[in-house]
């Protein structure tokens, strides 16, 4: 397949690229800076996502662009990453020809809450399903194990507590844990292959299962 790739550099869309790479898919990575990644089957496309030159037709658009206010620097500049770069990359990705996209956002995604954080990821899914893919898989993973390039201090130390909260986490709860970023793109990699048509929403615990049912 021929996949376009936004967040490739991030710490999910670095391992996502890694997983489709070794299954022989192409892909091609968007974004300001370059993958690093030298493959024969890999391609960077350096660009702005404010002015997204034309894209080339995929298979599948993966989406795995993510910030933190902290990190952004404001509110609006978080949003003009999360929001705003995600919805130009797959408007270009739909304008391209491409019927189906995964998106990552977070648990607790809803245009209507309180939460900043919450309200943008939801207005993201919202404006993603308004977009018309035939198939749009949107991934909400709690708080997301790994080691990063960038630091987040409190994210470091909710890591850190995360293998004695996480047991205490049963039932639905279970979708506020912690989640490896391992198995969140090993997910991502297996719904690239899924071609039913709908609109999917998966937590910790539907990732987990696709996971282990494919092993």
């Amino acid at each position: 397949m021929r996949i376009l790739l936004a967040g490739g550099t991030g710490l999910v869309g670095g391992k996502v690229m890694a997983g489709l790479l070794e299954q022989g898919h192409h892909v091609l990575s968007v974004g300001r800076r370059a993958s690093g990644v030298v493959h024969p089957h890999l391609a960077d496309l350096l660009a702005d996502f404010a002015a997204l030159p034309a894209l080339a037709a995929a298979d599948v658009a993966v989406c795995a662009l993510g910030t933190t206010i902290a990190a952004a620097g404001s509110r609006d500049a978080f949003r003009a990453v999360d929001h705003g770069a995600t919805l130009s990359f797959l408007k270009a990705a739909h304008e391209a020809g491409t019927t189906r996209a995964i998106v990552v956002t977070a648990v607790g995604a809803n245009p209507g809450a309180r939460a900043f954080y919450s309200r943008v990821k939801g207005e993201v899914e919202r404006d993603a399903g308004a977009i018309g893919f035939t198939r749009l898989d949107i991934i909400r993973p709690g708080l997301i194990l790994g080691a990063r390039a960038e630091r987040r201090p409190l994210e470091s130390l909710m890591q850190s507590l995360a293998p004695l909260v996480n047991p205490l986490l049963v039932g639905h709860s279970s979708q506020l844990g912690a989640i490896a970023s391992d198995t969140i793109a090993e997910a991502i990699v297996l719904l690239s292959a899924r071609r039913e048509a709908g609109h999917h929403i998966h937590g910790n615990r539907e990732m987990r299962q696709l996971v282990l049912q494919s092993r």
